[in-house]
């Protein structure tokens, strides 16, 4: 039976959760709000007013600068950056579920010790492989082309490690063992039982991929020289390079920015439901 006190502190406690809550959104939501404020202000009103209220509304002005800045190279990022992003986190997401499932479901020699090779590669930064990916690259002759930005992109550690745990909470062994009675080869049970039961897991282990890619900055850097095949990331590094004997290019920096965000939410927006149930699976295992 609850007490005075104990409902007393409940409320003290869920008061303060919830003030927590609300701080730490005001500290994650603060630096999109500017950028959408600052988005729809002219060149002008970027030093001369207040940098968290509205001015005179510019947007679309903006946008238009934005997409036809330099015969439309914008345009030409987005579309690049989609293809990274969206079929490496495919084709990332399918390499990390087939793995993940044999590691869970096949015993073989040497598995564990695989596997912990794999979470050794966790927790090896992306940069540290940078100057050996770039000498390997260029010893093959894939330096500044799609596949050298594309090819390192769809190897994740991390969803391996993240679709063994989902195969193994997932995907009954009993299940696969009725299947290969009825006759499915090993990669038609996958396709066909397996894996559908893990799609829901396997959108966590795309958004995963796909935001690490979509922000992806050093790989590009190191691999690519052609303007053409940058990402946006870093051409509108290269343009925040250039503001200072450009200061009109620092509307179209902060209008660039807005608009690459704008997908990495509508993409959590669709795929929130799998991504929540995906996560509750892990965390039941």
């Amino acid at each position: 039976m609850s007490t005075p006190s104990t409902i007393r502190e409940s409320r003290v406690s869920r008061t303060a959760v919830m003030a927590l809550m609300f701080l730490l959104a005001v500290y994650f939501l603060l630096p999109v709000y500017f950028l959408i404020v600052a988005a729809t202000k002219p060149q002008g009103d970027l030093a001369s007013t207040n940098g968290l209220a509205f001015s005179h509304f510019n947007l679309f002005e903006n946008l238009r600068i934005l997409f036809t800045r330099s015969d439309g190279v914008f345009g030409r990022w987005a579309v690049n950056t989609v293809i990274y992003a969206v079929l490496g986190a495919a084709v990332g997401t399918l390499i990390s579920a087939l793995c993940g499932y044999a590691l869970a479901k096949f015993p073989f020699r040497g598995r564990e010790f695989l596997f912990s090779v794999i979470l050794g590669g966790v927790l090896v930064p992306t940069t540290a492989l940078a100057l050996p990916l770039f000498l390997l690259f260029s010893a093959t002759g894939l330096v500044n082309t799609y596949l050298a930005v594309f090819l390192p992109s769809i190897v994740s550690p991390f969803g391996v490690y993240l679709a063994r745990i989902f195969a193994n909470a997932a995907v009954p062994q009993e299940l696969i063992e009725s299947a290969r009675l009825d006759g499915a080869g090993e990669f038609r049970t996958f396709f066909s039982v397996a894996f559908k039961l893990m799609t829901p897991a396997l959108v966590t282990v795309f958004l995963f991929q796909f935001v690490a890619i979509w922000n992806n900055f050093f790989l590009p850097m190191v691999m690519l020289q052609k303007e053409s095949l940058f990402p946006i990331t870093l051409g509108l590094y290269e343009w925040n390079g250039q503001t200072a004997r450009a200061p009109l290019l620092q509307e179209s920096v902060i209008t660039g920015s807005l608009v690459s965000i704008v997908p990495v939410i509508i993409v959590f927006i669709l795929l929130q439901r799998f991504w929540r149930s995906g996560l509750a699976a892990g965390s039941l295992k």
